[in-house]
């Protein structure tokens, strides 16, 4: 619009000139001695406009002349700069591609070639971050050094390097070397929430519990953590906070914590043992009920189950109430029973024992039921469900040290006994069978003339040494051939035993 506009301003300057020019025809004289020179005014004023555009064309030629080292100067710095942005900018893409090699190429171009001390600092992280990225650690500790001296007495700069710096000392395991770098920071201001974090995870590798509760709750109260990540950060550190400070500061540590903090299971389990190793076991059931009530974890439930026995009434009666709402729970209905074997209420603790072996066959089922036959006199029945429990150990082989077990197959946990393949089994039999693991099988022997599951590779049979009137062949059989550590078995037990 402005080109047009000034095209039309003159085209009309020039037309009224031309008319002017054409009412007037006079003429101009110029008198220098000793010349006259006279001109028409036509042309005066076409010389007098010819005259000043070449001047104006000669001052602009001089003018582009001069400045002719400057703009060479200012057209490097420009196809510099773009070049450092495109090596940037195409090694950013191979990291994210995962090109490391490729991405530490454009960074090391850039640092070596650059004249800006920011683009060298930022070229540097991200080589050092590429050669960590490789396990290149040499090369990524020369990159950072590079960085460090770039940066120089820039604060910004400063703090950039120390922040990936801290990252990737963390990440190799190094927490001391990543507080260093990150305290200052901490120090000086808490706005650095990323190095908040990084400084979380340092203190966490150094199991120092007390400044990793402390800077939970700071990341919490600013949104920079999740609920769920920051409780169980809590969960971990309360509890330990609570085993290291005891009875002494239990009282400090607990009023700190807020009321659904302190039904988390570990902080839970850990006051209640502060309380039931001090004898408060009054206390002990209200933190307990107070965790179960929230959630009814099996660790919380197998605690809340060993009492002595006269706090069992109160605690089976508590747990009546918990059964209404969770008729299906197989770890409180094995608690219930454990608490009846505790205070002898024999018939109920058959019950629920059997309830919660309906619900999940195990190993601790078992053996409480076999304790439970025992106490009754019943003895086959008591050795069947020893028998179940224990067997279990038999059927895993020992591993070579030079192998690794493959990935657990959790659908056939040897832990899980099959209730209605063991009633096949005589009772009085002592090679009673269980299921063996999926992930074990690759390590039992198998057996050519059967069709059967496979059954582990047996033992060298050691030297069988019979005590006379013995009714336990195999205890006897296993502790008078075991060997003993330090002593030579060489040598007769008349003749004198040599240690090694």
């Amino acid at each position: 619009m402005r080109t047009w506009f000034w095209t039309i301003v003159v085209v009309a300057a020039a037309v009224a000139l031309a008319l002017v020019l054409r009412d007037h025809s006079g003429n101009v004289v110029i008198v220098a001695q000793p010349w006259r020179i006279e001109l028409s005014l036509t042309l005066a004023v076409l010389l007098l406009i010819t005259s000043f555009a070449i001047l104006y064309f000669l001052l602009r030629v001089f003018s582009w002349v001069g400045d002719r080292p400057e703009r060479f100067r200012s057209w490097r710095l420009r196809r510099s700069v773009r070049r450092d942005q495109e090596s940037l900018e195409s090694g950013w893409i191979n990291v994210l591609e995962g090109k490391y090699v490729n991405a530490d190429k454009d960074f090391s171009r850039v640092v070596n070639r650059t004249r800006s001390e920011k683009r060298k600092v930022l070229a540097s992280l991200a080589s050092a971050d590429a050669n960590h990225h490789l396990g290149e650690y040499g090369q990524r500790d020369k990159a950072l050094e590079i960085a460090k001296q770039a940066a120089g007495e820039d604060l910004r700069l400063r703090e950039a390097w120390a922040i990936v710096a801290a990252e990737m000392y963390l990440d190799q395991n190094r927490p001391q070397d990543a507080l260093a770098l990150l305290q200052p920071l901490q120090d000086a201001s808490s706005r650095y929430l990323h190095a908040t974090r990084l400084l979380l995870r340092a203190h966490r590798q150094l199991r120092n519990y007390d400044r990793v509760y402390d800077l939970t709750r700071l990341l919490l109260r600013r949104g920079v953590i999740e609920k769920d990540e920051a409780l169980q950060l809590i969960e971990m550190s309360a509890a330990a906070r609570l085993h290291t400070a005891g009875a002494s500061g239990f009282k400090a540590i607990w009023g700190d914590l807020r009321s659904e903090e302190r039904s988390l299971p570990d902080i839970a389990l850990a006051a209640a043992g502060i309380q039931t190793a001090e004898g408060n076991h009054d206390e002990a059931s209200r933190i307990l009920e107070a965790a179960i009530s929230v959630q009814p974890d099996p660790r919380l439930l197998s605690a809340y189950s060993q009492c002595p026995p006269q706090h069992v009434s109160r605690r089976l009666a508590k747990a009546e109430e918990w059964l209404k709402r969770h008729p299906d729970d197989p770890a409180l209905l094995a608690a219930m029973g454990n608490l009846c074997l505790t205070g002898q209420l024999w018939g109920p603790g058959e019950r629920y024992l059997k309830r919660s072996m309906v619900l999940r066959s195990d190993m601790r089922i078992h053996a409480l039921l076999g304790n439970l036959y025992d106490s009754l006199g019943r003895p086959e029945d008591a050795m069947k469900h020893w028998r179940l429990a224990a067997g279990v150990v038999g059927v895993l082989p020992v591993l070579p040290r030079n192998r690794h077990l493959p990935a657990a197959d959790m659908t056939r946990d040897p832990t899980l006994i099959d209730v209605a393949l063991a009633e096949e089994i005589p009772a009085a039999d002592p090679a009673l069978e269980v299921p063996i693991a999926a992930s074990a099988v690759d390590y039992v022997v198998e057996d050519a003339t059967s069709d059967a599951a496979a059954k582990p590779p047996a033992a060298p049979k050691a030297n069988k040494v019979k005590s006379p009137g013995s009714d336990h062949d195999g205890l006897d059989e296993y502790f008078d051939s075991a060997p003993i550590p330090g002593v030579d078995l060489s040598q007769t037990s008349d003749g004198p035993r040599r240690e090694r």
